[in-house]
């Protein structure tokens, strides 16, 4: 296991997570993610990417909801676990995110290559 996998190890255990409220996907933009875990996703196409671009959406949202949940990016599982990255529809954890952990994961993203999906 890489350093950088481990990291994401221990941040992805560090989020709280919390139910959404049903088909919404208010939060499923285009976002970045370090190549380590990009590199857990399935292969997109250009055009797949082009038409989620197109509708500002993420690539892996599908009609049921994100695609790569169990995988999905630090920053997906930052939203709404922070004041910084609120739900749109007031959901979130009982416990938010300390906030510490939420400025690794921010130092981590600043300090890694990141890959627009």
């Amino acid at each position: 296991m890489t350093k950088n996998s481990q990291k994401i190890k221990i941040f992805r255990e560090a989020i709280p997570s919390f139910a959404c409220k049903p088909g919404c996907h208010d939060c499923c933009g285009p976002v970045t993610a370090s190549s380590e875990e990009v590199s857990r996703l399935p292969m997109k196409s250009d055009a797949e990417h082009d038409e989620a671009w197109a509708e500002l959406n993420c690539p892996y949202l599908g009609e049921h909801g994100c695609e790569v949940y169990d995988e999905r990016p630090l920053i997906c599982r930052l939203f709404g676990t922070t004041p910084s990255l609120p739900c749109p529809n007031a959901c979130g954890p009982a416990q938010m995110t300390d906030p510490k952990v939420e400025r690794q994961i921010l130092k981590f993203h600043k300090e890694t290559r990141q890959v627009l999906l």
